[in-house]
């Protein structure tokens, strides 16, 4: 699929954000972890989230899209352990039937998972906690496999505050009986929204959060309406920082005053600090912000890092920003190795960056012009839909369909900002 856009048009209005790609896919695999039926309000329907639901009805769950945005989910007694590689293959988050898949039936084969090259992403830190928690782990032809042998709740501490090993093991830990500490945890609000829908259901899991949790394990039992009716366990899926994160990104870029609604302030909190020191207005509301442009841009420097930092999905959109910028940026990537695959392709339309190991120097102003390029990945894609808006002429961007992996209704809402772009198969 191609994404082919008309450069030079001014955005303004209001934008809404959809639920966090990576709060869903981590909430559709903890549903395995529930006893009785789950509804999901605020679910992206998008690529990605299609894929994982495909893996609940190949593990044997029941999945269903009830409204636009809300899943019903309901797994039976008896469930495969063993998730496909065709499906594994699509995305990171496959992984997560690891932690998932332990605590409801005390064993797991999972594929390595697949999704965007974008660098070293090792599966250490998940064994080792299934291990403190009394699973033999294995892994071997590509798969991990783990079995139940003497579990109980265990101290851990991870090396690096790995967001997917956090949530495996808070999930693995929820269905042990004990108690499990884990230090140097994970802080993302995706981790938060895991503990809230878990606690929802039944289990018992505090500092959420912050970088020392702790889960009271014992199996989350289903939570019956007092009626006999509706679901079990109903939850909301938190809005996506970084889907509102591009559009301020994009805001910035080709915006006269864009608001960008269903957003929490303080999970974009890195992202607003820098727009403003870059000279942008961010007026924040109760669950909105505005994105003002009054001027120049003003070039800062970025180190991405694992939050609160400033978020390595958003690096390469705002790479874009830093190409129309006065003077020198420097971006440190300090989370993946392979990230900046992105800056040939914005140097096909004119951009000044030089790539040096785990940093990019972008000189800027320079002025964009359209051309064919490539999204090299999922966030490689929104930023090249972003210098698309700026750029002089068409723009024409291949493998577009990974932007629809993280992205929900990308042209309809961009559209209906002002821009022109259509899809072509």
């Amino acid at each position: 699929m191609k994404l082919v856009i008309q450069g030079g048009n001014m955005l303004r209005g209001r934008v809404r954000v959809s639920g966090a790609k990576n709060a869903a896919l981590l909430l559709i695999a903890a549903s395995a972890i529930v006893r009785g039926e789950v509804i999901l309000d605020n679910v992206p329907r998008i690529a990605d989230v299609e894929t994982q639901l495909e893996i609940v009805r190949a593990l044997g769950g029941h999945a269903e899209w009830q409204e636009a945005n809300r899943v019903l989910l309901n797994w039976p007694d008896q469930i495969e352990a063993a998730v496909p590689y065709r499906l594994a293959k699509k995305l990171r988050a496959s992984n997560l039937f690891l932690g998932a898949l332990a605590a409801r039936i005390g064993q797991a084969r999972v594929p390595l998972p697949g999704g965007c090259d974008i660098g070293s992403r090792p599966m250490d830190l998940h064994v080792k906690g299934l291990n403190a928690l009394g699973f033999d782990v294995v892994l071997e032809h590509g798969y991990i496999d783990a079995r139940a042998r003497e579990l109980r709740g265990g101290r851990i501490y991870l090396d690096f505050p790995s967001v997917g090993a956090t949530e495996n093991i808070m999930m693995a830990a929820a269905g042990i009986p004990g108690t499990t500490v884990v230090e140097n945890a994970a802080k993302e609000p995706e981790i938060v929204d895991l503990a809230s829908f878990l606690n929802a259901a039944g289990a018992t899991i505090r500092g959420a959060g912050t970088d020392l949790i702790k889960i009271e394990g014992r199996e989350p039992g289903a939570r019956r309406a007092p009626s006999g009716r509706g679901p079990d366990t109903r939850f909301s899926v938190i809005p996506d920082r970084i889907e509102a994160g591009t559009y301020m990104i994009a805001a910035a870029a080709m915006g006269t005053e864009v608001t960008i609604e269903n957003v929490i302030s303080r999970h974009l909190q890195p992202v607003i600090a820098k727009l403003q020191d870059m000279g942008l207005d961010v007026v924040v509301d109760e669950d909105s912000l505005t994105v003002r442009r009054n001027g120049p841009l003003r070039a800062t420097d970025i180190k991405t890092f694992p939050y609160p930092g400033f978020p390595t999905d958003l690096q390469s959109p705002i790479m874009v920003l830093l190409c129309l910028a006065a003077g020198t940026g420097v971006i440190s990537e300090n989370v993946f190795d392979n990230r900046f695959r992105v800056a040939d392709e914005l140097k096909r339309m004119g951009a000044q960056i030089r790539v040096k190991g785990h940093a990019a120097v972008v000189e800027g102003p320079v002025r964009l012009l359209g051309a064919q390029v490539k999204a090299t990945d999922l966030r490689a894609g929104a930023a090249l839909v972003v210098a698309g808006l700026v750029a002089e002429g068409e723009t024409e961007i291949c493998q577009a369909e990974l932007i629809e992996r993280g992205y929900e209704k990308v042209v309809e809402k961009f559209s209906a900002l002002g821009a022109r772009l259509k899809c072509v198969d």
